[in-house]
């Protein structure tokens, strides 16, 4: 089946209230187009799962600067100063994770795994209200998955059945993310005819893909530049 829609058509779908789960890794294989068409229909009362918030006028932080969100479930919002004052401000709640307590949650959501063990964040704050057990003398903690109505997913490539290629970095939290929602949307820079995409370099099956929409624009922002100082600057 050709899955192939208008990033409108895809947007419409998503109603005030939505849990979204969105791929990327700070600024790198988020899907911008997206997150830009959702900004424009103004959807509220957004849950976003999501690596991070993006920073203050990119990403999910156009969202936020929208209030459009209500709450973010994350590991790192270090970037985004608009976030932070909502979040002090109790205008948005937050639920932070250890990346890979996040990214195990998201694996088990799509595998239809119950909840798993983790021994991180025993003795901090992320232990406070969880089950926890004794396993071979060591203490740990119960972990539940994360499930989403949408998945946002960013790809290099995908066919017209949706399976899709990530261009390296970018393979981050796209993959499992697309395995864990009711409907997973994904934006592909280019879009290829059934058959034209080798088999070996297929991370994500269409099995897991609702529709897909070709993305027109990418900033491709970076979220922090960093030069390298030259010696006669050091001195």
């Amino acid at each position: 089946m050709n899955k192939i829609k208008t990033i409108e058509e895809a947007v419409k779908l998503v109603q005030d209230g939505a849990v979204i789960m969105m791929g990327g890794f700070g600024l790198c294989g988020i899907p911008e187009n997206l997150i830009r068409a959702l900004y424009n229909k103004g959807t509220k009362n957004l849950t976003i799962i999501s690596n991070n918030a993006g920073v203050d006028d990119a990403g999910i932080g156009i969202l936020i600067n929208n209030n459009q969100v209500k709450k973010m479930i994350a590991t790192y919002i270090g970037e985004n100063s608009l976030l932070e004052k909502k979040v002090i401000n109790k205008e948005i709640e937050i639920e932070l994770n250890p990346q890979g307590t996040f990214a195990e949650r998201i694996r088990a959501g799509g595998a239809g795994i119950g909840g798993f063990y983790t021994p991180t964040g025993i003795g901090t704050p992320i232990e406070e209200g969880k089950e926890k057990k004794i396993i071979n003398g060591k203490e740990y903690l119960l972990e539940l998955p994360l499930k989403a109505d949408f998945s946002f997913i960013k790809a290099y490539q995908s066919d017209i059945y949706g399976n899709l290629v990530y261009h390296k970095t970018a393979r981050n939290f796209n993959p499992m993310m697309a395995t864990a929602s009711k409907c997973t949307i994904v934006e592909a820079e280019e879009i290829v005819p059934a058959g034209a995409l080798d088999p070996e370099k297929i991370a994500t099956s269409g099995i897991y893909v609702k529709i897909v929409v070709k993305g027109e624009h990418y900033d491709k922002r970076i979220e922090k530049r960093v030069y390298r100082q030259t010696s006669s600057a050091r001195t």
